[in-house]
């Protein structure tokens, strides 16, 4: 029975309710005055059941779904404006006791080359990110609980704060590592982490057992429960995710939204970010032998339709998707991307030499961080190293209302020029530093609010003399 306010996995993911959702969505396709009105309702931005949102992502009406696209653009924009946040994802360890046959982590793989970064490993690491130009990364690391425990996570957290090196610094650590326990998520709190990511894989529990045969993440309902113990372990920022190509697309699109409904529903503030990654191949794993593929057509309109049901959440696609696919998903609801990315552990100090191989998947956009940061202003977009929202406590509930109201944007807009020129400054070519320098210009004249677009003015000015590290 589906019960949106219920802590069992079971309930609040029903199979019954998605397999209900995906038949009213069918039989509505074509139903053109129906999605008109979900579209004039969506238009409110407010978002959209998951039900509703299957609909849209249901129909086939060419004309339609232009409509779909077109408000998806400008949700997007009066959400987040042109700004686009950069990150990258740091690999502490591939060990794992998991079998999971979509990831070459897997114990039985013998091919892939083992790895586990030692404190002083992280810290050339996180020289290296640096040194690009991040200040937001996303730490990875498989799961064993003697090689990788909770306590070596922390020790790494600490030690990328800890590093300061020329006018770089970390200043925002995500983490993405196997559910834990409530207890494990206060520690994980307590080291100043910003938000807590758990991809779901798929939310069939079905083919979830069969996708991770062994293992402590063949538990479903344990891994799919683990967002309402972080949230009590006082995180409140959380991101969610599924791999599409594991298993129908239509399904974990409704059970994601459906997720999503149920932290709202019980926590009072949804995921901080969804995220939308595809099968990739890597090491011993061969995308091609998964058959629920994803096309990019079906990509854009997942995209779309999320950002139009959620329109609260940021997003993020990695390197997974090439520099073609991530330039057709920007514009309809991407608000985060990775940059100059490794998904070997190490790697960024010291490149990984052509007989090891110990990422986890295969990159598709391989551009340097300044070669994406030159693009997306090509683009028309603003690089964002902005990391001030979690400083300045406004997580949680606190972020939501502030972008709910859509008052963010007199704190994200100064925010994103600062950073940029932070960037441009220290780290940025002369070609990228020029887009850049128009950029922030251009887009000053748009702040509305005139005490705010002097106090930026005034920032920009002692950034250019050498101070670092402004907020609003």
């Amino acid at each position: 029975m589906y019960r949106i306010n219920s802590k069992n996995a079971e309930e609040f993911i029903d199979h019954e309710e998605i397999l209900q959702t995906i038949r009213y969505a069918d039989s509505h396709k074509d139903n053109r005055a129906l999605i008109e009105r979900l579209i004039e309702k969506a238009r409110e931005c407010k978002g959209l059941d998951h039900r509703e949102a299957a609909v849209l992502l249901a129909c086939g009406q060419p004309d339609l779904n232009e409509k779909i696209f077109s408000l998806a653009r400008e949700i997007k924009y009066r959400f987040y404006g042109n700004r686009i946040v950069m990150f990258a994802p740091l690999y502490l360890s591939n060990y794992c006791v998991n079998s999971c046959v979509y990831c070459p982590y897997h114990l039985k793989n013998k091919t892939i080359a083992r790895k586990k970064l030692s404190q002083e490993e992280i810290r050339k690491e996180v020289i290296a990110l640096q040194d690009m130009g991040h200040k937001r990364l996303a730490l990875e690391a498989g799961e064993d609980p003697v090689r990788n425990p909770i306590e070596y996570i922390l020790e790494s957290i600490g030690t990328i704060y800890g590093i300061k090196h020329k006018n770089g610094a970390i200043r925002r650590v995500n983490v993405n590592i196997a559910a834990t326990s409530v207890e494990n998520y206060r520690k994980l709190k307590d080291a100043g982490i910003g938000t807590y990511i758990l991809f779901q894989e798929t939310y069939h529990k079905k083919n979830y057992e069969l996708l991770h045969p062994a293992g402590p993440k063949s538990d479903y309902a344990y891994h799919t429960e683990a967002m309402d113990r972080a949230m009590e372990g006082g995180i409140d920022d959380v991101g969610l995710g599924v791999l599409f190509g594991l298993n129908t697309y239509y399904y974990d699109f409704v059970g994601l939204l459906m997720h999503a409904e149920h932290l709202e529903a019980v926590f009072g503030v949804g995921p901080h970010t969804i995220s939308v990654p595809r099968i990739c191949s890597a090491d011993d794993i061969d995308a091609g032998d998964f058959e629920n593929a994803v096309s990019d057509e079906i990509f854009r309109k997942i995209v779309a339709v999320i950002r139009i049901a959620v329109p609260y959440t940021g997003m993020i696609i990695s390197t997974r998707e090439s520099r073609k696919s991530r330039e057709k998903v920007l514009e309809l609801g991407i608000s985060q991307i990775s940059g100059g990315s490794r998904t070997s552990v190490g790697g960024y100090a010291q490149p990984e030499s052509e007989d090891e191989n110990s990422a986890q998947f295969d990159i598709s956009d391989t551009r340097t961080l300044d070669q994406v940061v030159g693009w997306l202003l090509d683009l028309g977009y603003v690089p964002s190293f902005c990391t001030a929202c979690y400083r300045a406590g406004r997580t949680g509930d606190r972020f939501m209302s502030l972008v709910k109201s859509g008052r963010i944007a007199d704190c994200c807009s100064p925010n994103a020029l600062l950073t940029l020129r932070e960037y441009l400054q220290d780290y940025a070519s002369e070609e990228t530093r020029l887009k850049g320098e128009k950029m922030i210009w251009r887009e000053m004249e748009h702040i509305p609010n005139v005490r705010v677009k002097e106090k930026a003015m005034a920032y920009l000015k002692r950034i250019a003399e050498g101070e670092r590290d402004f907020r609003f």
